[in-house]
């Protein structure tokens, strides 16, 4: 993987290192006079263009740029450990001052392949620190860093590539490079590739390895990358997130310098984020870097506080993660909804195989600590028995999941169902929300240790501002932000720029949701989601879905149906155990499912045993927990009338999760098109 050459005696002093470690003249003043161009507009479809900054009287921070976040942040941590990594089992680690000359070293590299301004650098890779050498070296050499998911085919890659202009596309790995050179003859931009975990099967020409690459940098002049640093403005585009593609075409979400480096630091700020001369935050990097979240959490905000980042293996999400965070014992942890379920999921096994009184202590001491935290949130000089519980089990199950340590845990990119909440308090981890979107540099609104309600987002990031348009009687509203979190525009996409950004420069989330009086966001669901029924009734899917989730413990995803139909339907899936080696959903069911159909009467273990059979106790419990979702309901056409469950639980490889396991609902809809349409047509005979 990393090979010592890349970092081998590179100590840095600071008389032996004078290119880059101090702003240049030009790049003072400009901190202070960048902001003359009030001509330029809020924003811009184009990679080369440059936007007018959103500084307001109750935002005032100066801008700068990445470079000189980097340059603040190695004058106080340049010794501190920066990323940790695992050689041959052992953690070997890089300091901030390695860190900064490696990224010069291979921003140098990708001048000499070529790299051109406002031209992207794409990394298909998983998280390692050679993602992190690429992605800041794009930025110091004038490019734009553009992350592609590893699970994206050929074709998603072509598609990307070609719309970023990549002059230099880094890979991971021989199965990555196998897909660009399948497209590279679609790619006029492309002039090389770089691959760094392993090396080429065989010499190919313009296929480098990292070492190669960091050669190749040798014969550009220091003076040379300096001169390119110094004429980057914050109000331009360093980088590019796409979206996901759920409705036709992924879209590049342009981020400027000033997008990063500002959310870098107040985002962070807002989710109580130290930085290292308080306590140096150690983070484990997993989620995909190719999504704002992950980008902004570990990368950008890693710079911004000096904190350390250790990365997991490739199949952390297979199941090592939980060996990655024992070893490092993070003081800082996010995940998706779906990670932390699973972690819940898999707690829940190990107490079903426990002795009974070992199972009978973890009830016990997550029913007094539940009640505690739900009652009391914020009273420190907890009771007696809370402590207890505490000392005697729950210390112990957080040190299992590695969690010792860890005094912010958060989630976003999707909902937290109100179990999954309500299981961590049991246990004294409380999940903090952000709220935000690519289009947002990530968090716009965030929770943290003082800012903090179960079921909500939390409040909007000092410095930022939010409205509710179209407010209905219940002061539900779509969302929309203003601040220096707002994207520059999307690249080549003018229309469905102006789509999301208003004439006032506000964007449109496309989410539904409503502010409580002392400012917490609560998110009600998509405006797009919205189903509106042959009946015109406004039906928002999210809390029905997680009522019915919440009333049956078995169900592991549900799908609310309706839109243009005469009656609500919906489609369910169990909840099963996932392949370890392939993270496949298996046919078997979790401890917490057979426990439910043992409770119902039923000795089934699968889910082709109660689906391809029809099993009666299982389907008659189902039938009555949506009865009673349907007696809760608000009116009669909130009612699920029909509902069938699928064969295999909704996965990435099946289509139904993008790559960060959030539904896609317009896949689902096409994929069952001939069960959903069984629901209406038996209604028409």
């Amino acid at each position: 993987m990393l090979q010592g050459s890349l970092i081998d005696g590179q100590t840095l002093s600071k008389e032996s290192s004078s290119h880059g470690l101090e702003p240049s003249a030009p790049e003072k003043a400009r901190a202070a006079s960048w902001d003359a161009a009030e001509d330029e507009a809020l924003w811009t479809t184009r990679a080369d263009g440059k936007v007018r900054l959103r500084l307001e009287p109750f935002c005032t921070q100066l801008p700068y740029t990445v470079h000189q976040m980097f340059y603040e942040a190695l004058d106080k941590y340049g010794n501190l450990s920066a990323l940790g990594f695992k050689r041959k089992d052992k953690w070997e680690r890089i300091s901030y001052h390695q860190y900064y000359l490696i990224a010069r070293k291979v921003a140098k590299g990708f001048l000499k392949l070529g790299l051109e301004r406002a031209h992207s650098v794409a990394i298909l890779g998983f998280n390692s620190p050679e993602w992190f050498f690429s992605a800041v070296g794009t930025v110091f050499a004038g490019g734009i860093v553009t992350g592609i998911y590893t699970t994206s085919s050929p074709e998603a890659c072509q598609y990307i590539a070609h719309d970023c202009r990549a002059n230099v596309i880094v890979v991971d790995t021989q199965k990555q490079l196998e897909k660009i050179l399948k497209i590279w003859k679609d790619l006029p931009h492309l002039k090389a590739v770089v691959i760094y975990q392993e090396p080429p099967p065989k010499k190919m020409a313009n296929v480098y390895t990292m070492e190669e690459l960091v050669e190749l940098g040798q014969e550009v002049p220091e003076e040379a990358l300096d001169a390119i640093i110094n004429t980057q403005q914050p109000n331009q585009c360093c980088v590019l997130v796409y979206t996901s593609g759920t409705t036709g075409n992924p879209k590049g979400v342009m981020l400027s310098q000033d997008n990063i480096t500002w959310t870098a630091r107040y985002g962070s700020q807002a989710g109580d984020i130290q930085p290292a001369e308080v306590q140096q935050e150690v983070v484990v990097s997993y989620l995909p870097l190719s999504h704002i979240a992950a980008q902004i959490y570990d990368l950008w905000t890693g710079i911004q506080w000096g904190a350390q980042v250790c990365f997991a293996d490739p199949d952390a999400l297979k199941g090592t993660l939980v060996n990655t965070l024992r070893e490092v014992e993070p003081t800082s942890h996010m995940g998706v909804p779906r990670v932390w379920e699973k972690i819940m999921e898999r707690i829940q096994e190990v107490a079903a195989q426990s002795g009974f009184i070992r199972r009978k202590m973890l009830l016990w001491a997550m029913s007094v600590t539940l009640e505690q935290n739900l009652t009391c949130p914020s009273n420190d000089l907890k009771p007696f028995t809370s402590r207890l519980a505490d000392y005697l089990v729950l210390a112990r199950v957080r040190q299992a999941l590695g969690f010792a340590k860890c005094q912010k845990n958060f989630y976003g990119a999707a909902p937290m169902t109100a179990e999954t909440q309500r299981f961590f308090l049991g246990l004294n981890i409380r999940l903090y929300a952000g709220y935000g979107l690519s289009e947002s540099t990530g968090p716009h609104f965030m929770s943290s240790p003082h800012n903090y309600g179960s079921t909500d987002s939390g409040r909007v990031v000092p410095g930022c501002r939010v409205k509710l348009v179209n407010q209905d009687a219940d002061g539900i509203g779509e969302i929309c932000l203003w601040g220096r979190t707002i994207f520059m525009g999307y690249l080549n996409m003018e229309d469905k720029t102006c789509e999301a950004i208003d004439s006032e420069g506000w964007l449109h989330t496309g989410d539904m949701g409503r502010l409580d009086a002392d400012g917490f966001l609560y998110i009600t669901g998509r405006l797009k989601e919205l189903i509106i029924t042959a009946g015109g009734e406004n039906v928002p899917p999210v809390p029905i879905e997680e009522a019915v989730k919440m009333e049956l413990p078995i169900i592991s995803s549900a799908m609310l149906i309706g839109d243009q139909r005469k009656f609500l339907s919906m489609l369910l899936t169990l909840k099963c155990t996932l392949d370890p080696e392939t993270s496949e959903p298996t046919d078997n069911l979790t401890e917490q499912a057979v426990e439910f159909c043992q409770r119902v009467g039923s000795k089934a273990s699968t889910v082709s045993e109660i689906v391809g059979r029809r099993d009666e106790a299982v389907y008659q419990a189902i039938h009555d927990g949506i009865q009673r979702v349907n007696a809760n309901a608000a009116a009669r056409p909130y009612h699920i009338q029909k509902w069938a469950i699928l064969e295999r639980d909704f996965s990435i490889s099946g289509g139904e999760l993008g790559p960060t396991m959030k539904l896609k609902r317009l896949t689902v809809l096409e994929k069952y098109k001939d069960i959903i349409d069984s629901f209406y047509q038996e209604q028409k005979q």
